[in-house]
């Protein structure tokens, strides 16, 4: 147990060192622009581009892998959509932030970190396509339901082409888009760039959990509401287990793959849902409630799932032996 604690300690050690830090200094949180700008445009799509460039490009096609792992986040979606309804009182948007919230993993700060730090190179792929169709999914199913909620002042056809931008040219889409090219081509980049990369990329990890402790300190927790307690159990929980049951019914796979899917959705809440809520002014403070609680617990949940796959506690694909 003290290797896995070993392992997970130092992720939430930085976010633990970012919270205390923004308590003790007082620093506006307009500083944290630049911080999220690095983060965000250049830090993160740098690391997706070099693990998907070094990513053999059969790995990369592997469709039922993508078909499984993104059905098994519209479920907990789906769950967290109908749990958001019932406390909204049926108000669309606020389910719709709701639903976010129990399904849409910290893949962009805590994923790949977590994943390749647990189980090595062998985690490369399939983090950067999970990442990529489950930000697809997010970023199409919460402006459709804010649309249909009068959420989204727009026409259908001005909402569609907003979607279409907001997954086609978000900049770890790109990045994972260029290192696809890479991976294709098999062109090597010179060597000053490929040292450009390899800084911004080191900086990725310690920066966006850095970010992230300081920006749930700034909002702090007012109250925690009755419906957050089934959307963790959801994010934190049943996601992991959803997608490692969907993946046995899928067929088997390579269990580094496996392991990878399991961990990635047992991650908390990604900070993108708080971003959400502000961008549709809806469930803002309990975004905020929800993000911070959920990365507190998952110091215990995630610790446990981390445990699990590397002791093979459990079978890698749970309907082998029927």
């Amino acid at each position: 147990m003290s290797s896995v604690i070993s392992l997970v300690l130092p992720f939430f050690g930085l976010i633990f060192l970012g919270y205390i830090c923004a308590k003790i200094v007082r620093i506006p949180e307009a500083g944290l622009e630049w911080m999220n700008f690095f983060i965000i445009y250049l830090a993160l799509p740098a690391l997706f581009f070099y693990l998907i460039g070094e990513t053999p490009v059969a790995d990369l096609a592997n469709w039922r892998f993508v078909a499984a792992t993104t059905c098994s986040t519209a479920l907990a979606f789906m769950a967290s959509l109908a749990i958001g309804l019932a406390a909204s009182r049926r108000h669309i948007p606020e389910a719709a932030v709701q639903a976010a919230a129990g399904s849409y993993s910290n893949i962009g700060y805590m994923g790949p970190g977590v994943t390749l730090a647990v189980l090595g190179a062998g985690a490369t792929a399939p983090t950067a396509l999970i990442f990529c169709f489950d930000n697809a999914l997010i970023f199409t199913l919460v402006p459709f339901l804010m649309a249909l909620g009068g959420g989204e002042r727009a026409s259908p056809a001005q909402i569609a082409v907003a979607v279409l931008k907001r997954i086609f040219l978000h900049p770890f889409i790109l990045a994972t888009f260029a290192g696809i090219l890479v991976a294709v081509s098999g062109v090597k980049a010179p060597a000053a760039f490929d040292q450009m990369i390899q800084f911004l990329k080191n900086g990725a990890a310690p920066c966006a959990l850095f970010a992230m402790g300081v920006t749930v300190a700034l909002r702090p927790v007012k109250r925690v509401p009755h419906e957050i307690p089934f959307h963790l159990f959801i994010k934190l929980v049943l996601h992991p287990v959803l997608v490692w049951l969907v993946l046995g019914l899928a067929g088997d796979f390579d269990p580094v793959w496996v392991q990878t899917a399991v961990l990635m959705a047992a991650l908390p809440p990604a900070l993108s849902v708080f971003v959400i809520a502000r961008q549709y002014n809806t469930y803002v403070e309990r975004a905020s409630s929800i993000v911070l609680v959920g990365t507190l617990l998952s110091v215990v949940t995630l610790t446990t799932f981390v445990y699990i796959a590397t002791h093979n506690i459990v079978p890698i694909n749970p309907f082998a032996a029927w």
